[in-house]
């Protein structure tokens, strides 16, 4: 039998890729501030923590049949999206940009991506430094829009959704607004760490998803509440901790501005916690700490994008209408029949779209000199500008998202079995239970 020539080009082809990144390494730079990148390293962990705290946060709203399928749901996107981002999500994100559209394929295999700062990003830390630290905000943005299918999507369905999802949706989003010679950043647009690009992308997806899939069986018929308030209490704790790294971690260095973004966050989510609960108990006759949780997971989502740009008392009233917008959705949800299982959009995509409008109204140079004022110090443009970058990101994420559950739903199909859902998608889905009593 005639033996086939080795296929020695496709292994030097594969040996480039896989070295390359080693040269940009050794190429450390002198003006790196160890300050800094501590900073940015820490930050990184903090946000990777905030995914798990999603699963959490979750988890324990769902039925405890459902547990472990929803903290799932969270846990692998850290494995499938940090592999993506590595291969070429951060290439397609921040590479060389081609025509504002979308980043070019040169960093693929995070090739060229070295220790030496990149002065379009992040001029005082390594770009690897830089490179991981963005990699956590594309793991937890697929990840939210788990809230709005949990208890009926199938496991296979829902890790093909977020690959396609993430390099279609996310990627591309990221590139328009943070990608340098992306065209929303040269438009204007402000989002100091991510309102458009996450919360809204991932709120607005999570409203198709609900929509496409349908209602959990017998939903509105009889109660689905929360099966762990402690768990998804603990899980809005991680959560709230995490995201000083997620908001002042954006300023990429150790300073005034990311000072002002931790402090703008904190009272963003305090203010919004207070507001829910005033609300609920006036509306319903009793404050809950599911409300509490809820109220101060809004306050963040809404802060994100304005948390470097704005002040204290902008902050505040930010987080005071989070808490008011947020808790209305929530309650209107019902009423408009559409069963987003963890309230995502309601969070996530009200938060994102009022904290962006937020940044239109109340951004001022005098916090950031890198952005803009907004209508109430004397710049009208910049909240036009954000709203017509509202209004494209939104229609893109839904578009998109609707095109891939359709492709999905044709083909490995999208939802478990009426047998299966009963059961749980904890067995169903991974033969595991998440108690044993």
């Amino acid at each position: 039998m005639k033996r086939r020539p080795f296929p020695f080009a496709i292994v030097m082809a594969l040996a480039i890729l896989l070295l390359t990144p080693l040269s940009a390494l050794a190429q450390a730079d002198a003006k790196v501030d160890s300050g800094d990148t501590a900073f940015v390293l820490i930050s990184a962990a903090l946000v990777m923590l905030m995914t798990p705290g999603l699963a959490m946060f979750y988890g324990g709203m769902v039925r405890r049949k459902n547990v472990l399928g929803t903290i799932m749901h969270s846990f692998i996107a850290i494995a499938v999206v940090s592999v993506q981002w590595i291969l070429i999500g951060y290439s397609l994100s921040f590479g060389p940009d081609i025509k504002g559209i979308i980043g070019g394929l040169d960093w693929i295999g995070l090739s060229g991506v070295g220790l030496a700062p990149n002065p379009d990003y992040a001029p005082t830390v390594p770009h690897m430094a830089f490179m991981i630290y963005q990699a956590m905000f594309a793991v937890i943005t697929p990840a939210l829009i788990s809230g709005a299918i949990a208890e009926r999507m199938k496991f296979s369905a829902y890790l093909l959704f977020i690959l396609l999802w993430t390099t279609l949706v996310y990627d591309p989003v990221a590139h328009w607004i943070w990608g340098a010679g992306g065209w929303m950043k040269g438009l204007g647009t402000l989002d100091f760490a991510g309102g458009i690009v996450v919360h809204l992308t991932s709120g607005i997806s999570a409203l198709a998803a609900a929509v496409f899939l349908g209602r959990r069986k017998n939903y509105l018929r009889e109660p689905m509440p929360p099966h762990n308030l402690p768990l998804t209490v603990l899980g809005a704790g991680l959560l709230w901790f995490g995201w000083f790294g997620f908001n002042a971690g954006s300023a990429l260095s150790s300073g005034g501005l990311s000072t002002v973004a931790f402090v703008t966050t904190h009272i963003a989510a305090v203010s919004a916690t207070l507001m829910w609960v005033i609300i609920e108990w006036l509306h319903r006759g009793k404050p809950t700490m599911f409300g509490a949780a809820t109220g101060a997971i809004a306050g963040l989502a809404t802060i994100t994008p304005a948390s470097g740009f704005v002040g204290p008392m902008p902050a505040l009233l930010i987080g005071l209408s989070a808490g008011a917008v947020c808790y209305a959705s929530l309650n209107l949800k019902g009423r408009l029949g559409y069963d987003d299982s963890l309230d995502a959009f309601g969070v996530h995509g009200i938060g994102g779209i009022l904290g962006t409008c937020g940044v239109g109204f109340f951004a001022s140079k005098v916090i950031n000199a890198a952005g803009a004022d907004g209508l109430f110090f004397g710049n009208p443009h910049q909240l036009a500008v954000q709203c017509i970058s509202l209004l494209v990101t939104a229609l893109y994420a839904f578009g998109v998202t609707l095109v891939l559950l359709v492709l999905i739903n044709k083909t490995i199909g999208l939802r478990v079995s009426e047998e299966e859902e009963v059961m749980g998608l904890d067995l169903s889905q991974h033969e595991e239970s998440g108690y044993t009593w």
